[in-house]
């Protein structure tokens, strides 16, 4: 697996600024992680981006540029940094695979009024509006924190969304048949990890913390089932917050998810 580090935290809009430090915190944590849960040594090639902590579209465009060079012989995870990463991130995965779709957790859709150059805020609503995605190759999951624009944004453009609440109504088994089955007939994905989508009791390390959310076993589970479909590409972990955890709590999970990637 190709892991590119690209610590950039500006596109949070200051809000987790040491976002920055997530990807050598990432890694160190996972030094201790020999195997991953099916027994396997998850073998590990270390790249970077370069970011201008100064420029959100010169380092968006750095993002695109690396990802565009890639053959993706091997599957690819990039650790941020903030969420704004995914916006260039997908759109260069877009270009090199035209009918992939983007599955995001996520406690927050990410849709407020989109501004010149996407933010961690907005970046779902230029994906959608730029038609970089196909609403029916869009899914959020894990969402429990709404503005009211972001829920009218979700609703008028049928953008498909599981809450916190419907997923706790059900069997957590039966929520992943349903995923998987859903993504198995996309041609490629595109799996994009906001640490956030965790309950804070397991992930406290991050800028916005927001009770109720998938506890660390679900969310595991979740990436394993993802991680093994062979359409199954690309992913990116994001918004953890070396600074704001405790225990290196959310640095270990963030670790191991991406381990379970391999």
């Amino acid at each position: 697996m190709i892991v590119l580090k690209t610590p950039f935290s500006k596109g949070s809009l200051g809000k987790n600024i040491s976002a920055e430090k997530a990807p050598d915190s990432i890694l160190e944590q996972a030094k201790d992680i020999y195997l991953n849960e099916s027994g396997r040594v998850t073998q590990i090639q270390v790249d970077s981006i370069e970011v201008n902590q100064e420029n959100i579209a010169e380092t968006h465009s750095n993002v695109m540029e690396k990802i565009s060079s890639l053959d993706f012989s091997k599957r690819v995870c990039m650790l941020g940094g903030d969420h704004s990463l995914t916006f260039p991130a997908f759109r260069a995965f877009k270009k090199r695979f035209p009918d992939a779709g983007l599955i995001i957790l996520d406690a927050h859709p990410d849709c407020e009024s989109a501004t010149d150059h996407p933010s961690h805020e907005d970046f779902v609503t230029k994906l959608v509006r730029d038609g970089i995605i196909e609403k029916d190759r869009l899914i959020l999951f894990g969402l429990r924190s709404f503005t009211g624009n972001e829920k009218r944004f979700l609703d008028e453009n049928r953008v498909r969304y599981f809450t916190m609440k419907q997923i706790s109504m059900q069997n957590f088994s039966d929520v992943l048949d349903g995923i998987t089955e859903t993504i198995s007939s996309w041609p490629d994905i595109y799996l994009s990890i906001d640490i956030d989508v965790a309950d804070p009791s397991c992930a406290p390390g991050t800028g916005y913390i927001e009770p109720g959310g998938l506890t660390a076993r679900q969310l595991i589970s979740l990436v394993q089932r993802i991680s093994l479909m062979k359409n199954m590409k690309m992913a990116d972990i994001v918004e953890v917050g070396p600074d704001q955890d405790m225990n290196s709590m959310t640095s270990k999970l963030a670790a191991k998810l991406m381990k379970e990637l391999g």
